[in-house]
């Protein structure tokens, strides 16, 4: 199975999205590995955004991600990445479909409720990151069968 990271953001914890947040990555047959609340130190935030550094929004990510805390998870599934991301919406909420999570609650780019890793490699990265391996959870849902060919 496929892991992906995903992050609802201080706006969508603020908002009390969490559990819509959550309820819609269940509901679409992803297992939720681990998960954990965070105030992001600053220097975990700069390591995060790492591709980041030198465009001239980066401050303002680092900034926003450690304004609040957020929840953090490890996201299990086939697809996982990419269906994630479909789930997700687009990064500027005005671009983003209705029913996915950025279209449904988000208003701004800066204020778009979650982030998902965009690839294989980003995941690793962030799930490395932000869990040990002692804190993502192997487990079977009991609807795989109903879920998977």
């Amino acid at each position: 199975m496929e892991r992906t990271f995903v992050m609802v953001k201080p706006d969508g914890v603020q908002r009390g999205l969490i559990g819509k947040i959550l309820q819609r990555i269940e509901e679409k047959g992803f297992k939720i590995a681990a998960m954990k609340m965070t105030l992001m130190p600053v220097e975990k935030a700069k390591e995060h955004y790492a591709e980041h550094v030198g465009k001239k929004f980066y401050q303002d990510l680092v900034d926003f991600i450690t304004s609040g805390p957020s929840v953090s998870l490890v996201v299990e599934g086939r697809g996982a990445i990419s269906a994630m991301r479909k789930l997700n919406g687009a990064t500027n909420p005005a671009d983003a479909a209705p029913g996915t999570l950025r279209g449904d609650f988000g208003i701004e780019t800066g204020r778009n409720v979650v982030h998902g890793s965009d690839s294989a490699a980003s995941a690793a990265r962030e799930i490395a990151l932000h869990f040990s391996d002692a804190e993502i959870a192997s487990y079977k849902r009991i609807d795989e069968a109903w879920l998977y060919e």
